[in-house]
């Protein structure tokens, strides 16, 4: 179990990671809270020793992820999301260009987790293939094929992302 004060450093740290996770993955601020609430309770009585900073934050992602995607699997969950929701989300995410983050949004689970990973944390395709335990062929194959689903959608503004 961990000290009040390590779990405050990490809830100041990682918590705009944990919620832009969250709302990639779940796309509505009350499941984004509830996530949120349950990474934090897991690393505050996890006992993982963690060798780097980016170890760390690593463990935070991967717990996000998993968190997320349990939720979506639960029995009562809701696969649906309407354009209201989308909107929302980015208003709430504060992106100036919402149109592609919604572009982002529609795309499959698969592609928006690269996706979000890459452009938006940073990490290079074999980092992200040791995060979401996939062969890093796999993840370059991931980042292409979303570039051009985007490409197709946004009638080429895609050109960066």
């Amino acid at each position: 179990m961990r000290s009040e004060g390590e779990v405050n450093r990490a809830i100041r740290q990682y918590a705009d990671t944990v919620k832009r996770i969250c709302l990639v993955h779940l796309k509505n601020e009350a499941d984004t809270e509830d996530i949120f609430q349950t990474v934090f309770l897991k690393y505050a009585l996890s006992s993982a020793v963690f060798e780097t900073p980016e170890h760390e934050k690593a463990w935070i992602i991967r717990v996000s992820i998993n968190a997320c995607r349990d939720l979506l699997r639960s029995f009562w969950r809701s696969r649906t999301v309407s354009l209201e929701q989308v909107a929302e989300l980015a208003q709430a995410a504060g992106e100036e260009h919402s149109h592609v983050l919604e572009a982002v949004l529609r795309l499959p689970e698969k592609y928006r987790q690269v996706v979000y990973l890459h452009y938006y944390e940073g990490y290079t395709a074999p980092e992200i293939g040791q995060l979401l335990r996939k062969n890093v062929n796999t993840i370059y194959t991931l980042l292409n094929r979303a570039r051009q689903l985007l490409k197709e959608e946004l009638g080429g503004e895609a050109h960066g992302a």
